[in-house]
């Protein structure tokens, strides 16, 4: 398809001359433009398709130079991106230095908040309405984008009866696709579905209200007749009832893909006061057939071409196969713990696919929960599970596990539960970037007493590790990255709490890793064994609590100690080191941290942003080579 509409916009004012027919073609050229996109990269796709004629016509109704527009769950930025002046740097999205895969304040004015999550929209959008109204400035409109997997998280429905109470000229608009990730869950799923097939309802409760009180009642016959004719409209107007309840005005469900239906609702919505909820049906997927009959596998799709017919042709990589990812690994380990133990639960909070628990889920389906978009709800569960003698393996993002915190202090770690956390992405999460990377678990993990904290420095680990774990008395944690799982050959240790493995001893140095980048440190320490540095590789596994004796040892007897973390260093397994050899009463003038630095990293191939962070093979070599020097000059001294 030629794309001849998409350049000429170089903002949404430029689509304000565009008839009908050619607002359906620029829809074409959008959705022709993401093929491309997902050509040579992952990419988030089949979401992004959904939203095309949403986008359009948010832009055609609203102007957002003055007005608020939040996209919840960012990853659905896309269409959004190409019409507000990013379509020449398309080709750079996800790529190191090149447009963000989510909302980028710092790319454009139309994006107002970076959001690689879900949920927080409403709060934002409203808490931005009521900054307005007290700046003088109430004539701006505020819209929030949510979708119905975000729906039901906990924050939404704080936000919606706080816009309520205020009564905040607010539009929630709710992008019903079916569909979070994965086929969405829970009693608000199957409420949508009814509301999908119900009659079109705009806001009439309270005009039936009034009407039903001028009903007269006359004899027992006539109020079992009142009755029927309540428990009718009720039925009639079930898709709003919940919103309306809940003192939203509920204008829906409306055709997502029609832009010229969605425009006149949008006009007509700016002029009704108080917060109102927008019902719009969407397709994931919608205007590429293998995406809508397969949107979860095409949420985000590894990269295709397609031939003259439309059909996916898949990339074929030369080379051999790679190494299984850790996600991989762990999936496999827990798959055979539940086998192994009848009381070993999982539970999820939307992330089936990510975490790879597809064969988990339809292998014990009895055994497996999904959580929707609910991390707190998922971590406050597991406790109680555990509290009835089971033993929860609870498999999140860290990044996502976040939101869990205050539960995981007050139901898991203050009652000492025998809870696994397996945190998926921990460390540098790529493409995603900075609303992904896992870079702070190691600090709000340790903070709290009873929490073990491990994370495998290789695929041998991962095993063991989560064994160690089901059978432990208390709450635990693994980390690991979204990478390949290498194997180091070697004897492996056992796996026993708080202690770490020696691989090799160095007098000249040694190099403490905690989790997967251990097999970096075995490289940058064979090299310089190579140049004549006795070089020394520590296995670390537990983060919390420490192998003390041998990691004292290797800071009283070797030239130099670095520890290597994936993770940031304030507060981090380097920051560990050092609390003890202080409370030990240690030199460590000669003890370097190596780690992700106090800022947020920015997106890019993990293996170039550890370039950059200096967790490379040929960093650790660098920072090493310093020390030694530093080392020799001390001793000269």
């Amino acid at each position: 398809m030629k794309i001849e509409i998409l350049p000429r916009i170089n903002s949404p004012l430029d689509m304000k001359t565009l008839s009908g027919s050619e607002l359906e073609t620029l829809a074409a050229e959008i959705r022709e433009v993401l093929c491309t996109v997902v050509e040579d990269r992952s990419a988030h796709f089949a979401s992004n398709l959904g939203v095309v004629e949403l986008c359009i016509a948010l832009h055609m109704a609203y102007d957002f130079t003055q007005d608020r527009l939040i996209w919840d769950t960012g990853h659905q930025i896309y269409p959004h991106k190409l019409i507000t002046g990013r379509y020449s740097q398309i080709s750079t999205i996800r790529r190191k230095g090149g447009l963000m895969g989510y909302p980028n304040p710092e790319e454009s004015d139309y994006d107002l908040f970076m959001t690689g999550h879900a949920g927080a929209s409403v709060s934002t959008v409203l808490g931005m309405k009521a900054g307005d109204d007290l700046a003088g400035e109430s004539n701006r409109k505020s819209v929030a984008v949510i979708g119905d997997g975000a729906l039901p998280s906990g924050v939404v429905f704080e936000a919606m009866n706080n816009a309520a109470g205020l009564n905040k000229d607010v539009l929630v608009i709710l992008n019903d696709n079916k569909m979070g990730i994965c086929p969405r869950v829970g009693g608000l799923a199957k409420y949508l579905d009814k509301a999908r097939v119900a009659p079109f309802y705009n806001g009439l409760k309270r005009d039936v209200s009034w009407l039903l009180n001028k009903v007269p009642v006359v004899g027992e016959s006539m109020e079992h007749t009142l009755g029927s004719f309540k428990e009718a409209v009720k039925g009639f107007l079930h898709g709003g009832m919940l919103f309306e309840e809940m003192g939203f005005r509920y204008i829906g469900p409306v055709d997502g893909h029609n832009i010229e239906e969605l425009s006149g609702y949008l006009q007509m919505i700016k002029n009704i006061k108080g917060p109102v909820l927008l019902h719009v049906l969407t397709e994931k997927g919608h205007g590429f057939e293998p995406a809508t009959n397969d949107p979860v596998s095409f949420h985000a799709p590894a990269p295709f071409q397609r031939n003259e017919e439309n059909e996916i042709v898949p990339i074929e990589k030369p080379g051999s196969s790679s190494p299984k990812s850790f996600t991989d690994v762990v999936s496999n380990s827990v798959f055979q713990a539940m086998t192994d133990n009848e009381r070993v639960v999982v539970l999820t909070a939307a992330m089936c696919t990510g975490n790879k628990l597809g064969k988990i889920r339809d292998g014990f389906p009895d055994r497996f929960f999904d959580t929707g978009i609910c991390e707190a709800h998922a971590v406050a569960f597991a406790g109680g599970m555990a509290k009835a003698g089971l033993r929860p393996i609870v498999d999140i993002y860290s990044t996502f596990l976040q939101r869990g915190f205050d539960h995981i202090f007050q139901e898991v770690a203050l009652q000492n539960l025998p809870v696994t956390f397996c945190m998926d992405r921990a460390g540098i999460a790529g493409e995603d970037g900075p609303t992904h990377h896992g870079a702070f678990d190691n600090s709000y993990m340790r903070c709290f007493p009873n929490l073990v904290l491990m994370s495998p420095g290789d695929a041998q680990d991962v095993e063991p590790m989560l064994e160690f774990s089901l059978k432990h008395a208390g709450p635990t944690s693994i980390r690991y990255p979204k990478a390949a799982a290498d194997s180091v050959e070697r004897k492996v240790a056992p796996v026993e709490l708080g202690k770490s493995e020696v691989y090799v001893w160095g007098k000249d140095g040694m190099l403490i890793a905690f989790g997967s980048l251990f097999t970096n440190c075995i490289q940058a320490a064979e090299k310089l064994r190579e140049e004549g540095h006795d070089i020394g590789v520590i296995n670390a596994r537990f983060a919390k609590p420490l192998d003390v004796d041998v990691i004292h040892r290797a800071i009283r007897e070797s030239g130099f100690v670095i520890t290597v973390e994936e993770a940031t260093l304030c507060g981090g397994f380097g920051s560990a080191v050092l609390e003890s050899a202080n409370d030990a009463g240690l030199n460590t003038s000669h003890l370097r941290r190596l780690g992700i630095p106090d800022r947020f990293i920015e997106h890019g191939n993990r293996n170039e942003l550890l370039v950059d962070l200096g967790l490379d093979v040929a960093g650790i070599i660098a920072t090493s080579r310093d020390m030694v020097q530093q080392t020799n000059v001390a001793v000269n001294e």
